[in-house]
C-alpha cells in the first residue's frame, strides 16, 4: 500500500514537471515566434517625422494653411513633425499685441497636433539675428530674439529649437563668438527643458569639424546637432547665404559622421530620384547605416527640396525610400 502510494506521488510529481517543462517552451516559442521576429527586424530603428519646409511652396502660395500642418503630416504617413517659424510670420501679424498672437498660434498648434495624435518635435528658427557675428551687443539680441522660440516649444511639447550660425566666416573668430551665442541661448533654454540644435546649414556651420568643436566647448547636455543629409555646402559664387551655385563643399557623408555623436536629431534631405526611387546626390543607405552605427534611435525627418517632383510626391518618394533603405540594413 505504501509502496502504491510513493508511486503514484512520484508519477505525479514527473506528469507536472513535463507539464511545466512544456508550458515553458510554449511560452519560449510565443516569444520567439518567426513571424514576429521578421516584422521587427523589417522595422525601421527609427521613426518618421515631417520638416515643414518639404510643403513651404504649398504653404506660401495660399494652398495649403500652415495651421493644418500636423494634419497633413498625419495624412502623409508620419509621427512628428518639425515646425518652420518663417512660414507662420502672417499668423503673428494678425493681433497687434506680438505676445497674444504668439498664443494664438501656439493654442492652435497643440491643439491640431493633439487632434491628429502627431508629436511635436522641433521649431527650426530663422530670421532671429545671427548667433555667431563678432560685435557682442548684436549676438545677444539675437540670443533674445531666439528666447521667444524656445517659450514656444515648450508650451508645444517640442524636445528642441534649431538654430543657426551664421556671422563671421573667419573661423578662428567664428568659433569662439558661436560658443559664445550657442552658450548664452543653451543656459537660457536649460531651465525650459529644450534643447538648441545646430544644422549644418552652410558656410562655417556646414564645417563638421569646427561645428563639433563649438557643441564641445558649449558642454551643456542641451546643446547638440541637428545632421543633414544635404546642406554642406561652405562657400557660394559672389558670397551669397542661399541661392546662388555651391563653389565648395563638405564631404556630407564624413561631416554627417562626425555630427552623430551629438545628434538629437536628424534630417533626411532630399531633391531627385531616379526610376528605382534612389534620391539622385544622395546614397540613403549609406547614410543610414552611418546614423544606425552611431546609436541614434530617434526620429528622422523627411525634408523634400527638390524641383520635379511636387512637394508631396517628393515627400512620399522620400518616406519610401528611407524605409526600403532601412531595410537593406538588417
Amino acid at each position: 500500500m505504501q509502496k502504491t502510494i510513493i508511486i503514484g506521488l512520484i508519477t505525479i510529481l514527473l506528469i507536472g514537471s513535463c507539464k511545466n517543462n512544456t508550458s515553458e517552451k510554449e511560452e519560449s516559442q510565443q516569444e520567439e515566434s518567426p513571424l514576429e521576429t521578421a516584422i521587427e527586424k523589417t522595422k525601421p530603428f527609427f521613426k518618421l517625422s515631417l520638416a515643414q519646409w518639404s510643403l513651404h511652396k504649398t504653404i506660401q502660395s495660399g494652398e495649403l494653411n500652415p495651421m493644418n500642418f500636423a494634419q497633413k503630416a498625419k495624412e502623409l504617413g508620419v509621427e512628428g513633425i518639425e515646425y518652420v517659424s518663417q512660414l507662420y510670420i502672417d499668423e503673428l501679424k494678425k493681433d497687434p499685441d506680438p505676445q497674444k498672437a504668439m498664443q494664438i498660434l501656439l493654442d492652435t498648434l497643440k491643439a491640431n497636433s493633439k487632434k491628429h495624435n502627431i508629436q511635436n518635435l522641433i521649431i527650426m528658427v530663422d530670421g532671429e539675428g545671427d548667433l555667431a557675428v563678432i560685435d557682442e551687443k548684436e549676438r545677444d539680441k539675437a540670443v533674445e530674439n531666439h528666447k521667444k522660440w524656445v517659450d514656444a516649444a515648450q508650451f508645444l511639447g517640442c524636445h528642441s529649437i534649431r538654430v543657426n550660425l551664421f556671422g563671421t566666416n573667419d573661423p578662428k573668430k567664428w568659433v569662439d563668438v558661436a560658443t559664445d551665442g550657442l552658450s548664452k541661448l543653451s543656459d537660457y533654454a536649460e531651465s525650459k527643458n529644450v534643447n538648441i540644435i545646430v544644422e549644418n546649414h552652410g558656410y562655417l556651420s556646414s564645417n563638421a569639424a569646427l561645428l563639433v568643436e563649438v557643441i564641445q566647448n558649449v558642454n551643456k547636455s542641451n546643446c547638440g546637432t541637428l545632421p543633414d543629409f544635404g546642406n554642406f555646402c561652405l562657400e557660394r559664387e559672389g558670397g551669397a547665404r542661399w541661392g546662388a551655385k555651391c563653389i565648395k563643399e563638405y564631404p556630407k557623408y564624413q561631416g554627417v559622421e562626425e555630427m552623430m555623436p551629438f545628434a538629437k536629431a536628424v534630417s533626411a534631405k532630399s531633391y531627385d530620384f531616379d526610376s528605382e526611387g534612389n534620391e539622385t546626390t544622395i546614397d540613403y543607405k549609406k547614410m543610414l547605416k552611418i546614423i544606425k552605427n552611431s546609436g541614434y534611435k530617434g526620429f528622422i525627418g523627411i525634408e523634400y527640396e527638390g524641383e520635379r517632383l511636387s512637394e508631396i510626391e517628393g515627400i512620399k518618394a522620400t518616406r519610401d525610400l528611407l524605409i526600403h533603405a532601412s531595410k537593406q540594413l538588417n
